[in-house]
This record gives C-alpha cells, structure tokens and sequence, in this order.
C-alpha cells in the first residue's frame, strides 16, 4: 500500500493556500489576516511541541504521566470554552466539571470494554478528541446561552415576577440554547460519510489497518463524540445557569458589556 509522504518542498507548497486565504483576506477588506497568521504559527510551534513531548510520553509508557497529560488537555480546552462566556462567574468551573467528567466516562467505558488499552499512545489522544469535541459544544452552549437570555429578557422577568425561581424561568431558554448548541454535532454525524471522510478511519486504512476494523473505530470516536458532547452541554449550562441571576434571583444586566 502507497504511504503518505510529505516533505519540507511539499509543505512549504501547501502553505501557498494559507498565503491565498491571507491576501483573500486583505483584498476584501475582512481585517482577519492576523489573527489567520497568528493561528497558523501557533498552530505550527504547539503541533512540533507536542509531537516531541508527545513521543518521549509514549516511550515512557507511565500512567501518571498519562494522566496529567489527560488533565491538561480538559484544563485546555475548559479555559477555551470558558472564553466564550465572557466573564460570568463560573464559567471556568462549569467547563472543567462538564468536561472533565466526559472525558473520564467515555475513557472509562473505552477502556473497562476494553476498547482500548490504557497506554498512553491511545489514551491521550482519544482524550484530545472527546475535549476538543465536547470544548466546542460548550463554547457554543455559553455564546447561545447568553444569546438567549438577553432576547428573552422580558419573558424570564415576567415569570420572575409571578413567583418562579430562576431554574423554572430558565427553562425554555435552557432548552432552547442545548438544542441549538448540539445541533451542529449532530449534523456532523449524520453526514459522516457523505460530507466528510473521517480522520481516524482514513488514517487506519492508510496504516494498512482492515477497513471493517477501521469503521468499527471510527463508529466508535463518533459514539463518545456525540454522548460526549450531550453530557457536556448538559451539565454546563446547569452549572453556570445561575451566573445569569444576582443574589436577589434577578436577572443581570446583558447589556454589550456584560455584567
């Protein structure tokens, strides 16, 4: 079977698009090319960075390591989707307590099913998939969730005023905000296939791995990226809910500039 092959000539090739992308960017005025730069660079150092740490963790084959390297990808991607609420109070908590659980659940179901081995070669990187996944269904949950209070406004007052508690306003606006949040994973999957051809299961093939076992892989990152992403979205929005009321159950100002 042919191997991917990429040299330095090819890659430096490659990265004409992203030089495209950028003068795209200035000839139609978007003011996005240094932010562009700035994501391609880092995107680029942190990729060599962990690649090398990565490969001195995997010879080490240590759990401990392993563990808190598990527990600095969920920090990381916890700090990113807390980003997104834009200074409500706990924010950050709600992130880490909802995707720190579902990365330790579906890890724990890989693993007791003995989906795969806890070593740090399959565990770390499954890691990386269920946070980044579950990262961007939080951040997306905050921004919608916030959205949705500040264009309901008056309905959860008026309801605040004929003697509902805050959980009992909030819950359309609850609902509303996880099912928009989750829409987007949703649609992922279903057109898995279709739309786009998985990494993990085209990596696999490419590996010379046996396509039935390859899809089976792949089915399976899509079963704890969608299980993933619900628990997450689901917790976060409880937990930070309340950020959104002061100590007298009102609602906050939502205003442009936050609290």
């Amino acid at each position: 079977m042919d191997q991917l092959q990429v040299s330095w000539p090819s890659l430096a090739i490659a990265s004409s698009l992203v030089l495209f992308a950028l003068a795209l960017s200035r000839k139609m005025d978007l003011d996005m090319g240094k932010d562009m730069l700035v994501a391609t660079l880092r995107m680029i150092v942190q990729l060599f960075a962990v690649g090398w740490i990565l490969g001195g963790i995997f010879q080490l084959d240590h759990a401990l390591i392993t563990l808190v390297m598990v527990a600095f990808i969920v920090f990381n991607a916890a700090w990113n989707a807390a980003k997104r609420a834009r200074g409500l109070d706990r924010a950050l908590v709600a992130a880490l307590l909802s995707l720190g659980l579902t990365t330790a659940v579906n890890l724990s179901v890989l693993v007791l099913s003995s989906s795969v081995a806890f070593v740090p070669s399959q565990i770390i990187p499954i890691a990386g998939m269920i946070a980044g996944n579950s990262m961007k269904a939080v951040g997306l949950a905050f921004t919608n969730l916030r959205s949705y209070y500040k264009d309901r406004t008056q309905q959860v007052m008026e309801r605040l005023s004929l003697g509902a508690s805050p959980a009992q306003a909030s819950e359309e606006v609850l609902r509303d905000a996880r099912k928009a949040s989750l829409q987007p994973t949703i649609d992922s999957v279903r057109t898995v296939g279709l739309v786009t051809l998985p990494g993990m299961m085209s990596g696999l093939m490419f590996a010379g791995v046996d396509p039935t076992e390859a899809i089976m892989y792949q089915i399976m990152v899509f079963f704890f990226v969608l299980s993933g992403a619900f628990l997450s979205v689901i917790l976060s929005t409880r937990i930070i809910r309340d950020s959104f009321f002061n100590e007298r159950a009102q609602l906050i100002d939502l205003g442009e500039g936050g609290r």
